[in-house]
C-alpha cells in the first residue's frame, strides 16, 4: 500500500533541498522560494504541474513506476533514495539490473552545467539516458528510440541511416569499436544479461557484426578524434572526453573541438541552431 502522506513529505523535502543551480536553472534576483518551485520540478520530471502538486498535497492517483522513475531523475535522487520513493508509493523495487537506467546524481549535476556543450549520459549498452540541447543538435534525439534500437550498437549494425553522421571511410573502424565496446560489457555481465540479448540479436541480424564478434576485439586505451558529417554545418573533428561512473554502468560523454579550428567555430554555430521539433534524428532520416 502507498503511504501518501509520507510520499508527500519526502517529495517536498527533496524539492526544497534542491537549489536552481543544482539543476542548471538561473536563481533570479527576487527568488524567495525555499529550494525549487513545484513548476520547476514538474518540468524536470516531464509532467504537469497539477499532477506533481497533487502528489505533494497529498491527493490524486498513485504514481506509476514510469512516473516514479521520472520523479527520481527530476529530483536527482540517489539509487537508495529512488528505492525509498518506490516503497512509499507501494511499488516493488526496480531490479538492480536496471541500475543503468538511473543516472547518478553527481553525473546529473555535471551534465546540468554543460548546457552550452554537446554532452550525453549513455549506459553500458549504448542507450542514451539524457542529452544536452547541443548534443541533440549534433546527434539527434537518441533518447527517443525504443526496444533494441535504444542501443547505439544495435542501430549501427541494423539501421543504415544511423551511420550517415560519420564519414563512410571511418565506418570499418567504428564498427570494430562498437563490437569491442559491447564485448567488454558482455564479458562483465555474462550470459542472461541484456548485453547477451543484444549479442544474440546482432549475430542473427548482421553478418558484419557476426564476423567481427568472432574476433573478440578489445578496446584500446586511446580514443582517437571522431569525425562527424553534420547535415547543416558539415564536417566536424571532435574529441570525446568520457567520465565513467564507479560501477561502470554509465558514462558521461562530452564532445569538444580544439580552439582555433574550423570545427570549433562550426560547433559554436551548431549551438545556435534550433532543435528541430518532432525529429527523431538529424542524420538522414
Amino acid at each position: 500500500m502507498a503511504d501518501r502522506a509520507a510520499l508527500a513529505v519526502f517529495l517536498r523535502t527533496r524539492r526544497e533541498a534542491l537549489q536552481p543551480e543544482d539543476v542548471g536553472l538561473p536563481r533570479g534576483r527576487r527568488r524567495r522560494t525555499r529550494g525549487l518551485r513545484r513548476e520547476e520540478v514538474a518540468s524536470l520530471c516531464d509532467m504537469s504541474v497539477d499532477y506533481y502538486s497533487r502528489l505533494e498535497q497529498p491527493r490524486g492517483p498513485r504514481p506509476s513506476e514510469q512516473m516514479l522513475g521520472a520523479i527520481a531523475r527530476g529530483l536527482r535522487l540517489s539509487l537508495e533514495e529512488r528505492d525509498h520513493l518506490f516503497r512509499l508509493a507501494g511499488h516493488a523495487l526496480p531490479g538492480r539490473m536496471r541500475r543503468g537506467e538511473h543516472i547518478d546524481p553527481g553525473m546529473t549535476r555535471i551534465l546540468d552545467r554543460l548546457g552550452d556543450t554537446p554532452a550525453e549520459v549513455v549506459n553500458h549498452l549504448g542507450e542514451t539516458l539524457r542529452q544536452t540541447a547541443p548534443a541533440v543538435r549534433l546527434l539527434g534525439d537518441t533518447t527517443a528510440y525504443t526496444g533494441l534500437a535504444r542501443s547505439a550498437h544495435y542501430r549501427w549494425f541494423t539501421d543504415l541511416p544511423s551511420r550517415f553522421i560519420h564519414p563512410e571511410s571511418d565506418h570499418n573502424d567504428h564498427s570494430r569499436l562498437m563490437v569491442a565496446d559491447l564485448h567488454a560489457t558482455y564479458t562483465r555481465d555474462g550470459g542472461g544479461s541484456r548485453a547477451a540479448e543484444l549479442v544474440v540479436a546482432l549475430n542473427r541480424e548482421s553478418a558484419e557484426f557476426a564476423d567481427l564478434w568472432r574476433e573478440r576485439p578489445v578496446l584500446g586505451s586511446y580514443c582517437a578524434v571522431k569525425r562527424f558529417q553534420h547535415p547543416v554545418v558539415g564536417a566536424l573533428e571532435l574529441h570525446c572526453q568520457t567520465l565513467v561512473d564507479p560501477d561502470q554502468s554509465q558514462r558521461l560523454v562530452v564532445y569538444t573541438a580544439a580552439p582555433g579550428t574550423k570545427s570549433h567555430t562550426d560547433l559554436q554555430l551548431l549551438s545556435l541552431l534550433p532543435v528541430p521539433e518532432g525529429t527523431l534524428i538529424l542524420n538522414g532520416r
